[in-house]
């Protein structure tokens, strides 16, 4: 049975468990740890959202923090507006992971979240969660764990960008996107590109100009396939050294992936 509350209805996880095996909220609403009592108590402060259409906005930069999401299917972007009133694309957001942690701190989203396509959501009142994990044992940790790695993720990668050449950068997002997809059980070589390719040279930092000779260049050196956007990784071994990772040699994705 679903419940009701000013905010929509409360859907209980019980009856989308399957549908939320890859998602980063997965270990947190179900932890094996947690008695049944303690799970049903969990599933109950879950909201499911309508879904955003296209352009859409989740929360919009200033708007008070209440509660925090994780996407279930479809894709986001989060962005920031300079004072020039300029757009930075801070991040792209696939299903399974989660959008507004950066705003627990301030008690105010320091950004914006729209919906790329059709995308789905799964709520968490924060203050509901705070309450429930003071009384559930093992919760607050789970939940500080996997909010870390969610964090870590998005530093890791601003590093990872900094200092890099045009084509260094969108061989390490284009692998970033392979892994996530991979984590997910999806194809890890053959995806669609939800972002614009604007957006993607936004968050790179490169001129638009910039990014179609990047993405041609790509295509001659026949790293990438594709048109539009559907990509398909064609050389993940040259595009892992360019992106720096190693020598190469870990390719099982790429094995697994024309099989």
């Amino acid at each position: 049975m679903s419940q009701r509350t000013e905010q929509g209805p409360i859907i209980r996880l019980s009856g989308i468990r399957n549908a939320c095996g890859d998602c980063s909220l997965y270990q947190l609403c179900l932890p094996v740890s947690l008695s049944t009592g303690d799970v049903q108590r969990l599933e109950e402060i879950v909201q499911k959202r309508r879904p955003l259409d296209r352009g859409d906005h989740l929360y919009r930069a200033g708007d008070q923090f209440r509660s925090i999401y994780a996407v279930k299917s479809g894709s986001m972007k989060t962005y920031t507006i300079s004072q020039d009133g300029d757009e930075q694309v801070t991040g792209f957001h696939l299903p399974g992971e989660m959008v507004g942690l950066d705003a627990i701190n301030s008690g105010t989203h320091p950004c914006s979240a729209v919906a790329l396509e059709t995308t789905s959501v799964c709520e968490i009142p924060f203050q509901a969660l705070e309450n429930l994990a003071v009384k559930v044992p093992g919760l607050q940790r789970q939940l500080l764990r996997i909010m870390s790695k969610e964090i870590f993720a998005d530093h890791e990668m601003l590093q990872t960008l900094a200092k890099r050449t045009a084509e260094e950068r969108l061989a390490i997002v284009l692998l970033s996107l392979s892994d996530r997809f991979a984590r997910r059980g999806l194809s890890p070589h053959r995806f669609r590109l939800t972002m614009s390719r604007s957006d993607l040279s936004n968050y790179l930092g490169l001129a638009p100009e910039t990014m179609s000779r990047l993405f041609k260049r790509f295509h001659d050196k026949g790293w990438m396939s594709g048109e539009g956007k559907e990509v398909t990784l064609e050389n993940v071994k040259a595009l892992r050294l360019l992106a720096g990772r190693g020598n190469g040699d870990d390719v099982r994705a790429e094995e697994s992936g024309r099989h």
